[in-house]
């Protein structure tokens, strides 16, 4: 059974193997021509393994980063890190979270294809951190680790992964002038309230992408070239402030400080040019491929796709929206030293993923005021939300680190709350939830059927 269990773990958690395999699935399903068939499937499974290398470039560059500015605010607490609680979480919960993924993916496709949300979420790894989530709330709950866990964590889990990207939708028309390609990430909820406050409070005269440079400085144009030097100038200061000692004997190996310190920021913006290459390759295969998914089990349905898929349309806004998030954070960090709580230190990785996506969700309804408020409003929320999470994480809550995003936040904080009045509150919370979604969708007005070529 465990080994059972690890394949399709892994099968389902590795994006470029899933999404892949349900391009070969859609190009089958429309009778494709063999060679259409190999060629899309292995595209589609080249464009995630570029997009997934891309990002951990990214990540990796912004390793060191943290690093330094840690130890230059000489600050300890927790950071929020998906990838370290759920690594925790794994060894303790492992076959439960494992299960409780399978029946949420067959409750995402079953709401799909019965609901007015067209929506396959197929971001896996996601899927496996909110799986282990559920498992750690419905367990500390008192309900054990066997059958009821796994189908209620289950039915949470796919209800949650069909309606968020429907919040999303809206704004993605804005963003992708289209509606082929939905957003399948755990920071959903805070892209949808980041588009909101651009739309409320921004002025979309004005975009991100508007900016106009002087012709001495049309260089800048490059999105390459301009995340190099804005990073560039971060990381050296950043450098400069640890002090040779620290950079050269802990992080770059001996390397001169202020070299290493631009080498970061050259391999930052390589990782984004690299994602924006495995984008362009998934974009190219993965939407023709899904209509194949469309036509015949799921009508109309759009795939919910990892977060830098809207990264190409917006890269102005990404780089912003990272510099204000993690602002914010900070400040947030120093409101909480001064309040003498638990201390969230800002997660570089997650300010700058979430914080370049709420940007752009901000910037499409609000332009850059838009993109500002946005990034800043989230920031906020993944900055203070870990401190009411962590009470709800049972042995988790003594880790150094938590979880990250507004899709475990929000709704984790909601389901744990129910979850400390009982196992009956919380099954009924469950339910509730799938059965409000449910009516919801009887009485919304149907989607246009969208051509998803």
């Amino acid at each position: 059974m465990d080994a059972v269990l690890n394949i399709f773990r892994s099968v389902a958690t590795t994006p470029a193997l899933l999404v892949g395999l349900i391009a070969l699935i859609g190009l089958l399903l429309q009778k494709k021509p063999a060679t259409n068939v190999i060629q899309g499937s292995i595209k589609t499974f080249a464009g995630f393994l570029i997009l997934t290398g891309g990002s951990t470039i990214l990540s990796n560059a912004l390793t060191p980063f943290a690093k330094m500015f840690k130890f230059a605010l000489g600050v300890q607490g927790v950071v929020p890190s998906n990838e370290a609680v759920v690594a925790i979480a794994l060894v303790k919960y492992g076959s439960t979270a494992s299960l409780i993924m399978l029946v949420g993916m067959i409750v995402n496709v079953l709401l799909a294809r019965f609901t007015k949300f067209k929506y396959i979420y197929l971001t896996g790894q996601a899927m496996l951190y909110v799986a282990c989530l559920s498992a750690v709330i419905m367990v500390s709950a008192g309900m054990g680790a066997g059958w009821k866990s796994i189908l209620l964590g289950g039915l949470f889990e796919g209800t949650l992964f069909t309606v968020t990207p429907a919040l999303c939708q809206p704004f993605m028309r804005k963003i992708t002038k289209g509606d082929a390609v939905a957003m399948g990430h755990t920071g959903d909820i805070g892209y949808a309230i980041a588009g909101l406050c651009g739309k409320w409070f921004g002025d979309k005269k004005h975009s991100t992408e508007d900016i106009n440079f002087p012709k001495s400085l049309g260089f800048m144009r490059d999105s390459t070239v301009s995340i190099s030097i804005v990073m560039a100038i971060v990381y050296i200061i950043l450098a400069i402030i640890c002090g040779p000692h620290f950079v050269e004997q802990n992080l770059s190996k001996g390397t001169n400080y202020i070299v290493y310190a631009i080498v970061q920021a050259g391999t930052f913006a390589a990782g984004f040019a690299v994602v924006l290459q495995g984008v362009r390759m998934i974009l190219a295969e993965i939407i023709p491929a899904f209509q194949g998914i469309a036509q015949k089990i799921v009508p109309n349905a759009k795939p919910a796709l990892d977060v830098p898929i809207i990264f190409p349309y917006a890269p102005n806004a990404v780089l912003l929206g990272f510099i204000v998030s993690f602002l914010v954070g900070t400040i947030c960090m120093f409101i909480m030293v001064a309040m003498h709580t638990t201390v969230i230190i800002p997660g570089v990785v997650g300010h700058f993923f979430c914080g370049a996506a709420a940007a752009i969700y901000g910037n499409s309804m609000g332009g850059r005021r838009g993109a500002i408020i946005g990034a800043t409003v989230n920031s906020i929320i993944i900055s203070f939300l870990p401190l009411f999470v962590l009470p709800v994480l049972g042995d988790l809550k003594m880790a150094a680190s938590t979880f990250a995003d507004t899709d475990y936040l929000i709704p984790g904080i909601l389901l744990g709350k129910l979850g400390e009045t009982g196992a009956i509150a919380l099954t009924t919370g469950i339910i509730a939830f799938t059965v409000i979604v449910i009516l919801v969708s009887m009485f919304m007005k149907s989607p246009k059927a969208t051509d998803n070529k």
